[in-house]
């Protein structure tokens, strides 16, 4: 590709932005990234990458080491009943036999990684700072877009012309209420959250994903740094209540901060030899309260030189922990679809037909809970309190079911060892 030639533009420098950005320079694409916020800063708690994002991002020349740098690799993830006894666990990453590790980061961390790789590989002019994406008009006779902004602090409008567009700009994507104006509302099931970080002594492995509780009242816990010299790893925890009012969710902020005395009662109970639930809440200063929310899935991600990447497209209840592990695999499939049709709307068109629907099972599947339907059947079959879990909930159930979630999401072990590279190493447009 010549210098001249229009770049692919896309709006949002997330997760899914910056990796697509990365993908396209390593092929060959010039890329232009449109970031709202006018100067980005490591936001957001704890998330999990999972193997099959972790090798791309492997493939993408980003080290194990720069990845040890902001997280932790997981050994362990585990289910526990209202009483602290095991209903499920099994090791993670390496140690259940992938090629490749999984990593619990720290959201913002990532972010910032991905977004100071892309101004080195792609220059200084690469990210657009504070241009708030506002719409687009394509163009039949050649079939080209142009992408319209706001940009920030004072909302001056702007255009830019490109070879296609990809709207990563999120659950409130302003190019998917385009491509989609009679879209639902934001879909909410019930659930709110509190999210937040305490240093402690982890649990179990030392680095363990461990979900506790009901399908109604649950938390989940796991460290996201290596132990300091004191011994302290830094533990996210999300806790969860299901079932409030209506009422309740109009008024809860987006990741509005919430002192910890405004939920700790629902957790007070949830204290065993080897974990103080309400002693780790308690020592964090600070929680972020916000709903738990989706969107309804669409028939369809492209129109002509138009797709929506990642949470603009599949925006999902975070119950699987692999929203931001999906945002990267799409990244890199759609690299792969411009190295097979080139880059233009057959290529996202290609994109569109082999993952929508795959993707949109799992965002309804996460809405069942995911994995975490575990905790929902023993809650129906004893309360959540048990002495032995195989009375309950017999083990070849248990494994069942959690080989079916992880098939749909993509990092079955034995299929995604087999697999071969998304985008073969060395291949350019």
């Amino acid at each position: 590709m010549s210098d001249s030639a229009l770049p692919v533009l896309i709006v949002g420098g997330g997760i899914a932005g910056l990796t697509t950005a990365l993908t396209l320079h390593q092929l060959g694409i010039k890329a232009q990234v449109f970031e709202a916020a006018e100067e980005p800063r490591p936001l957001g708690v704890g998330i999990n990458i999972q193997p099959n994002a972790v090798r791309e991002l492997l493939a993408l020349d980003i080290s194990e080491a720069e990845l040890d740098a902001i997280g932790i690799q997981s050994r362990e993830w585990a289910l526990v009943g209202l009483n602290g006894n095991d209903i499920y666990s099994e090791p993670r990453g390496l140690l259940a036999g992938y090629n490749w590790p999984q990593y619990a980061v720290h959201r913002g961390e990532l972010q910032m990684l991905l977004y100071r790789k892309v101004l080195e590989r792609l220059g200084p002019e690469a990210v657009k700072t504070g241009h708030q994406g506002t719409g687009y008009s394509t163009h039949a006779d050649d079939g080209t877009v142009t992408a319209y902004f706001s940009q920030r602090p004072n909302g001056q409008d702007r255009a830019y012309h490109g070879q296609v567009l990809i709207g990563a700009d999120g659950i409130h994507s302003a190019i998917r209420a385009q491509m989609h104006p009679n879209q639902p509302p934001i879909h909410w099931g019930g659930t709110i959250m509190w999210r937040g970080v305490t240093r402690a002594v982890a649990a179990r492995t030392g680095s363990t994903f461990l979900g506790l509780g009901t399908e109604t009242r649950r938390l989940v816990i796991y460290p996201i740094s290596s132990p300091d010299e004191n011994g302290l790893s830094l533990i996210n925890w999300i806790a969860e209540i299901r079932n409030v009012s209506e009422e309740d969710w109009q008024k809860t902020g987006w990741f509005s901060q919430t002192p910890i005395s405004d939920f700790l009662h629902y957790f007070t109970d949830m204290s065993y030899d080897w974990l103080d639930v309400p002693g780790l809440l308690s020592q964090s200063e600070i929680a972020y309260e916000n709903p738990m929310i989706d969107r309804d899935p669409v028939e369809t991600w492209s129109s002509g030189p138009v797709l929506l990447l990642g949470d603009a497209a599949h925006p999902m209840y975070p119950t699987g922990s692999n929203g931001a592990s999906q945002a990267i695999v799409d990244a890199r499939n759609l690299g792969a679809a411009f190295l097979e049709r080139g880059i233009g709307a057959d290529a996202l068109a290609a994109f569109d037909a082999a993952f929508n629907a795959p993707v949109n099972d799992v965002v309804l599947r996460n809405r069942g809970d995911g994995p975490f339907g575990l905790l929902g059947l023993v809650e129906e079959r004893c309360g959540g309190v048990f002495d032995d879990i195989d009375d309950v909930l017999p083990a070849e159930e248990r494994s069942a079911f959690m080989k079916r979630y992880q098939t749909a999401a993509g990092f079955a072990r034995d299929a995604l060892n087999s697999a071969p590279a998304i985008i073969p190493a060395g291949r350019q447009i």
